[in-house]
């Protein structure tokens, strides 16, 4: 194991942490994990096979809801060799450059789930408020628009914040969660990070706090028109946007004001944000979705007859 003598590192290098004071048990308290990754991404991996292989489910609320799955399938994906490869290897080095690319892929599937859940409320207004017009504003050309939109969205605002990170110098190397995250990088430079401050809280406010704000707006529409009665039909969709932004609005606060909270709070904090929304909306959409819930009873039926 590496000492963390500063005078050592190489500056291109950071080591992540695993969870604290349970160092000497990582083979073990890496099963639960485990357990996690296994079920994110066979959830979100069956979620997407179903959709995909039933033209039953070639719908728009279903398009919405294989963005949804791809996003958790990608926020898992990104975490998942660093995150076991310190639990079951002790690998703790990571490169800048390594670093950089996990961070713009963790942060661009976070912006980009945050406006599949945005284009998921907009689905649920028009089937509620304007059901008439649903088959003719969400075409398949429209709902394509809308992924590509997505994808540019989440990724665009993020080159230029990530470039910024190349101009800081670090006094510390080592970070304080089990994978490389913006504030948690910026917390080790020694010289001035208000510019990149700034620009990282008007991308917050621009992509989910934005997004957040939509999202209540088109519900308090939904209920404003008196259709309580099909409110009933956003179970779902409210549930998976409570375990989003709840854990990602926590760990933003920790990294803000819990400066003096003891490592183990930031590490389960920055856990349940990275794992809990991919592991619960495959099994949120599973149990409330009727059609996704036969034919996932059907395949699974037929295998085992």
């Amino acid at each position: 194991m590496p000492s963390f003598n500063q005078s050592i590192f190489h500056p291109a290098v950071f080591f992540l942490t695993g969870i604290p004071g349970l160092e000497t048990s990582q083979t073990w308290t890496s099963i639960p994990f485990c357990c996690l990754y296994v079920i994110a991404i066979s959830g979100n991996g069956i979620i997407l096979f179903v959709i995909i292989t039933e033209s039953s489910l070639h719908e728009p609320m279903y398009y919405f809801l294989s963005m949804l799955s791809f996003m958790d399938l990608g926020l898992c994906l990104s975490t998942l060799i660093t995150m076991l490869g310190i639990f079951w290897f002790n690998a703790r080095e990571i490169r800048f450059d390594a670093c950089i690319g996990q961070m713009f892929f963790i942060h661009g599937f976070t912006f980009m789930e945050s406006s599949v859940l945005l284009a998921m409320a907009f689905d649920h207004f028009i089937a509620i408020c304007n059901p008439l017009r649903y088959a003719t504003i969400l075409i398949n050309s429209r709902i394509i628009k809308v992924g590509f939109a997505i994808v540019f969205r989440g990724t665009t605002a993020l080159v230029p914040l990530l470039l910024l990170l190349k101009c800081l110098s670090c006094c510390s190397h080592v970070l304080h969660h089990s994978y490389c995250f913006h504030p948690d990088v910026m917390k080790l430079s020694c010289t001035d990070t208000w510019i990149n401050s700034a620009f990282g809280l008007a991308i917050v406010i621009s992509t989910d706090g934005l997004d957040s704000v939509l999202i209540l707006l088109s519900y308090a529409l939904i209920i404003h028109s008196e259709r309580k009665k099909a409110f009933g039909t956003c179970v779902s969709h409210i549930s998976a946007v409570a375990i989003f932004y709840i854990p990602m609005i926590s760990l933003l606060l920790a990294h803000r004001f819990g400066k003096h909270a003891p490592p183990l709070v930031h590490m389960l904090i920055a856990n349940v944000y990275l794992l809990i929304p991919p592991v619960m909306n495959p099994i949120i959409y599973s149990v409330k979705t009727k059609q996704i819930r036969k034919i996932v009873l059907k395949i699974f039926l037929s295998k085992l007859i």
